[in-house]
């Protein structure tokens, strides 16, 4: 063991050593680079033979030398400032995130000083007092304790009023998918100066036949909560334009609260659509404008799971714990049953200010990207249309009655899928082919191809899941995979596939 001991100490000297010639090399160097009386002397021995046009270059190389010197230091300081920067700017925002957290507490303790306030005011005036709101909330004016019969949704049982005396209107039941496409990008174009290309359309309207949620996302500024809103005008139903809030964590930001202390359901303008679409068969757009501000499995989380549901039966909500005898008509025992006629579309910007949206959101839903502006083009003068939900449906049953996805190529998707797997540990899932089997033909039925469909759902579903990946070592494989989709499907066949792997390996 001696023998080993003595190894080991000479063996770890001799390493150290070599960080200590490391250290003095540098600190030699410095010293050199500095030594003035060094260049002196030099000066001294080379200078009696120069000449003036040899003292004019000594002096301009001595600048050069004193300028590089200079440059060098000049780049320390300065990524030592962006270094110092870069911490700063780390420490600005988490004391931002720490004083944005105190102001919701504070929020938060202000209402729960509110609500006793409140209740103290009610304790005192009894029974059948009254408050006025306007004081306490800015709601406006209302009862503080609602009177005997009165509803504690106020404006669900106004729409029961008003509805009384609706008149459904005549419905254009003879229209196609393709004819829909057709009118409602020319409308865009000639009554709404929106410009949009028909694969976008055709996206956006095949959507609809396989999902109740559709994700606009893309670049700011591309028409992505127009092309929603101007629907809504095209069907002659104003869409819902629900402004998501970065404080949104919950459904009641969506439908509303029960407040304990009134007695009264807070009830949202979201809501108030949802509830009257129940007394008609238009089509109706809910959009979730910037629905990634705040995080979309929080506050949307109930919706995705209802919607999810195999009966329509089930699309139930809870709004309160029991039903009140002056409750609205279509709330039975404090439940509400979502209407069959509502779309949800959220529009979604991918940039420091939002939160990447989940697998769990993205799987449930038709992702639509729009990332370059409309071209302009001329279009006939063309009416909107009055459309009901029942005929958009069964052109859409229909559509996956005539146009099925062919059997050539589901026996080709099932090789993708086991390319897939094999190379890269992914597989499809049901839920995707069954939203390919449902999204393909309506996709067709608009006018498409049947391989254009499969194309986008692949890019759109499959392949996106790659982001979550190590990209860097994955990139050479995205060459075999590119190769593979030329050879089953046909060469540049899948463009929106190979264009996005592409994007994927340019990363890295």
């Amino acid at each position: 063991m001696t023998a080993f001991f003595n190894f080991a100490k000479e063996i770890i000297t001799y390493f150290l050593n070599g960080f200590l010639f490391i250290i003095q090399g540098i600190y030699n160097g410095i010293l050199r680079i500095f030594n003035i009386p060094g260049y002196v002397n030099i000066f001294k021995e080379w200078g009696p033979d120069f000449s003036f046009g040899a003292w004019l270059l000594s002096i301009l190389l001595v600048i050069l030398m004193i300028a590089v010197i200079a440059g060098i230091i000049y780049l320390i300081i300065w990524l030592i400032r962006r270094s110092i920067r870069r911490r700063r700017a780390f420490v600005s925002q988490d004391e931002l995130l720490a004083e944005v957290a105190a102001l919701n507490r504070e929020v938060m303790k202000a209402k729960l000083d509110r609500d006793k306030i409140l209740a103290m005011k009610l304790s005192e005036i009894g029974p059948g007092g009254t408050i006025n709101l306007d004081d306490e909330n800015g709601e406006g004016s209302g009862t503080g304790q609602l009177k005997e019969g009165e509803s504690r949704f106020m404006k669900l049982s106004k729409v029961d009023q008003e509805m009384l005396s609706y008149v459904p209107e005549e419905y254009e039941n003879s229209i196609t998918l393709e004819e829909l496409c057709t009118r409602f990008r020319n409308f865009n174009c000639s009554q709404m100066r929106l410009f949009y290309e028909e694969k976008v359309i055709r996206l956006f309207i095949a959507g609809m036949g396989c999902t109740r949620l559709l994700i606009l996302q893309g670049i700011s500024g591309t028409g992505k909560t127009s092309l929603p809103y101007s629907f809504g005008k095209f069907v002659h139903q104003d869409a819902e334009i629900a402004s998501v809030q970065p404080s949104w964590r919950d459904r009641s930001e969506l439908f509303g609260y029960f407040n304990e202390f009134t007695k009264r359901f807070n009830e949202t303008e979201l809501l108030k659509t949802l509830y009257t679409a129940t007394y008609t068969d238009d089509v109706y757009l809910v959009i979730l404008d910037e629905m990634n501000i705040a995080r979309v499995e929080y506050y949307f989380a109930e919706m995705l799971s209802i919607l999810e549901m195999p009966t329509r039966e089930e699309w139930v909500i809870d709004l309160v714990p029991s039903g009140w005898p002056s409750d609205p008509k279509h709330i039975h025992d404090g439940r509400f049953r979502l209407p069959e006629n509502v779309w949800y579309v959220g529009t979604a910007n991918n940039d420091d200010s939002t939160f990447a949206i989940s697998d769990k959101v993205y799987d449930r839903a038709i992702p639509i990207s729009i990332d370059k502006k409309g071209i302009a083009f001329e279009a006939p003068y063309t009416q909107s249309v009055h459309l009901s939900y029942k005929h958009l449906e069964s052109m859409f049953n229909e559509a996956k009655e005539l146009y099925p996805v062919s059997q050539t190529s589901l026996d080709k998707i099932e090789e993708l899928d086991n390319y897939v797997i094999e190379h890269f540990r992914l597989a499809f899932g049901n839920r995707i082919m069954k939203q390919m089997k449902e999204f393909v033909p309506c996709y067709v039925a608009c006018g498409g191809t049947e391989v254009e469909g499969i194309d986008y759902i692949l890019a759109s579903k499959v392949f996106r899941k790659f982001e979550s990946f190590n990209l860097s070592f994955i990139r050479d494989e995205l060459d075999g995979l590119i190769g593979f989709l030329n050879q089953e499907f046909g060469y540049d066949t899948m463009s929106e596939c190979i264009a996005y792997l592409g994007r994927l390996q340019k990363l890295f």
